[in-house]
């Protein structure tokens, strides 16, 4: 079952303090405010002084508009924000903002439910330039790190200079207040939603469509919600589902009464999100993803596969023989398997298996008896016990390694 039942707890990372400086004088060492504008800073043409940090928080290689590009994409997909950091590795001030931004776990929540984080990287103050200017980013005047607030459609909600969210003079250790940047996230973050009112809305769109509804309900912290959603955005899949359903998503966390939503549908057979519906046009249930063995989350392994199949088929949805055979291999992950085990560096006849709840979806191989090492993860042997083999993949032993010739599903 590819789902989750519990919520993990922010992960908390260790900040080093650097004395960063934004001078742009190749031979400056002393320390200056972070958001000094840089006219002010030195003479022009010299280089920042160069600060490690423990970890580069910002991708130099990255193509910073295609970054922001793809953070607008799932901003959309989920009704979010997308929030630009604007900075350098080089920068001091930066690291310590990431650093609250991942430490502190009101402020991770925050981020990990309400936005789409993306770390631009400016270099020298001489990259990025382009897209700073299409959102009034004005970090050349007022420094970094410096942020921009963006909306799903692209538009500007804020911009914010960073020097007024630090602490105060002399209150150490050194840093921004977690509570000035935890209010200027709250206050710019989508206003919550109604779970109710949006699923009316499904609801009378699917009716006055001849359609049914798809509903499913998953949360930011549910790996294997994110993975149903990157599911149903692929464009193939989205085409012939919207045949038939109107398509729609219930955040029990961020949307007001999203969680009693989801316990009045389920009506006590919810095991662990994502958990999905199919209602008709008047919104009566027909189906859901409790299976005889249990909630099929996010369906993955064949059984889960087929109990998706046979929801489509129960619920009367009008898509065609084709259209529900594209679903089904959309979920069967049948090159992965092939790759897998062409990777093996061991014998023929191999028993492939999927592990239900583990993130990644790994490929559990288990050769007379024994567990090996798929997709970087190996298990004790326990864990296979009692597991079905969905796969067996047959090959040949080629300098050292497995090569598949065929892998048949066992359904």
């Amino acid at each position: 079952m590819r789902q989750i039942t519990f919520t993990a707890a922010a992960t908390l990372a260790t900040i080093v303090l650097l004395t960063g400086t934004l001078s742009r004088a190749a031979s400056a060492q002393t320390e200056v405010v972070p958001t000094t504008p840089i006219a002010a800073q030195a003479e022009p043409g010299a280089t920042p002084a160069k600060a490690r940090p423990a970890a580069k928080v910002y991708d130099e290689s990255a193509d910073a508009t295609a970054q922001v590009t793809a953070a607008l994409a799932a901003a959309k997909r989920d009704h979010t924000r997308v929030l630009i950091q604007w900075g350098a590795n080089w920068c001091g001030w930066c690291t310590l903002l990431h650093g609250t931004f991942q430490k502190d776990p009101a402020i991770a929540t925050e981020l990990r439910n309400e936005y789409e984080v993306v770390y631009v990287d400016v270099g020298q103050f001489d990259k990025a330039s382009d897209l700073a200017t299409k959102y009034g980013a004005s970090f050349a005047k007022d420094g970094i790190p410096y942020l921009t607030v963006l909306a799903e459609d692209g538009a500007v909600v804020a911009s914010q200079e960073t020097g007024s969210l630090e602490k105060a003079a002399g209150v150490e250790p050194k840093g921004h207040d977690a509570a000035k940047l935890l209010a200027f996230l709250a206050t710019n973050q989508v206003p919550a939603l109604d779970a109710s009112s949006v699923l009316s809305a499904a609801v009378a769109e699917a009716s006055a469509a001849g359609k049914r509804v798809f509903l499913r309900f998953g949360a930011p912290w549910c790996g294997w919600c994110h993975k149903m959603d990157a599911w149903i955005a692929q464009p193939e899949v989205a085409a012939i589902l919207a045949k038939a359903f109107v398509v729609v998503k219930i955040d029990t966390d961020r949307m007001t009464g999203g969680e009693a939503l989801l316990t009045a549908h389920a009506k006590g057979s919810r095991q662990g999100i994502p958990w999905f519906e199919f209602l008709d046009g008047t919104g009566a249930a027909l189906t859901n993803s409790t299976a005889p063995q249990g909630n099929v989350g996010f369906p993955v392994a064949p059984e889960e596969v087929s109990w998706f199949v046979e929801m489509i088929e129960q619920s009367g949805a009008t898509l065609s023989e084709a259209d529900i055979a594209a679903l089904k291999d959309s979920l069967t992950p049948k090159e992965r398997r092939q790759v897998a085990a062409q990777h093996l560096e061991f014998g023929c006849g191999v028993c492939i298996y999927h592990m239900p709840g583990l993130d990644g979806c790994p490929l559990a191989v288990v050769i007379d008896g024994t567990p090996r090492l798929v997709d970087g993860f190996e298990w004790p042997v326990h864990d296979y016990c009692d597991r079905k083999c969905h796969a067996i993949a047959t090959g040949t032993l080629e300098g050292g390694r497995f090569k598949a010739t065929s892998v048949e599903p066992k359904e």
